[in-house]
């Protein structure tokens, strides 16, 4: 049978990084996407096709541009045939008051988090539905349903992401084709780094689980997620050990 193709934005680092890795294992050839660390996603795209011998093409640029992901999308089909999984992973946060963010800095926030899931998921539709298969999952926060102080664009474009993938569940179930979202709660990766020694120990402390999320476990998720039976769609699954 011929290997399924998933493409994974934001795959330099952490989370993206890890499903990435969860995929090759599990013999999908890839395209993955990172906007600038060229070297380092080149670099892993070569690690990946060695170590578990699959195809893996890398692509550079920003998943918010819909000419950059419909020229991607062409290129998948042309190597690959189609994308058969979608994985909406890249994302950015913005810690401050509202008060004191410009414009640009709103704006940007809401292209990289939600932006880039309409580019990406209007260009996968097609092939899929002709198909009459596919899995489109979307990387999401616990911030996206309850809303955090001081993360106020982060929670907001979350909380788009949660409400694009119930409609577009539904728009898309007669299709066979699933939606669905992972709400992470507090997960090492670089995007968690900012806080302190003792600001990691207090959010640690109010945690059930008693400690961070990895990149790993929600690697596990997704691949879980994705080959589950078509009817779990429009799901927004929180993995946060108890916390919200």
């Amino acid at each position: 049978m011929k290997s399924k193709t998933a493409f994974i934005t934001g795959a330099s680092h952490g989370i993206g990084h890890a499903i990435a890795e969860e995929f090759a294992r599990n013999n999908y050839c890839l395209a993955i996407n990172c906007q600038s660390s060229e070297e380092k996603l080149k670099s892993f795209a070569r690690y990946l096709s060695d170590a578990y011998h699959i195809c893996c093409l890398p692509f550079i640029g920003d998943v918010s541009d819909e000419q950059f992901v419909a020229n991607t999308f062409q290129t998948i089909e042309q190597e690959f045939g189609m994308a058969d999984v979608l994985i909406n992973n890249a994302g950015i946060s913005h810690i401050g008051l509202l008060s004191d963010m410009s414009l640009e800095e709103w704006n940007r926030v809401i292209q990289v988090n939600l932006t880039s899931l309409f580019c990406c998921c209007k260009h996968a539709i097609p092939a899929m539905v002709h198909k009459k298969s596919g899995a489109i999952l979307n990387i999401s926060s616990v911030w996206g349903a309850t809303g955090a102080s001081c993360e106020v664009a982060y929670s907001a474009s979350k909380g788009g992401v949660n409400a694009f993938t119930k409609s577009l569940a539904k728009e898309l179930a007669p299709s066979n084709i699933t939606v669905n979202a992972i709400a992470c709660g507090v997960i090492d990766t670089r995007m968690n780094q900012c806080f302190s020694k003792d600001e990691r120990r207090q959010l640690q402390e109010e945690i059930p689980a008693g400690r961070f999320g990895s990149p790993e476990e929600i690697a596990k998720l997704s691949f879980s997620i994705v080959n589950s039976p078509s009817y779990m769609t429009g799901q927004i699954i929180a993995m946060d050990g108890g916390w919200q």
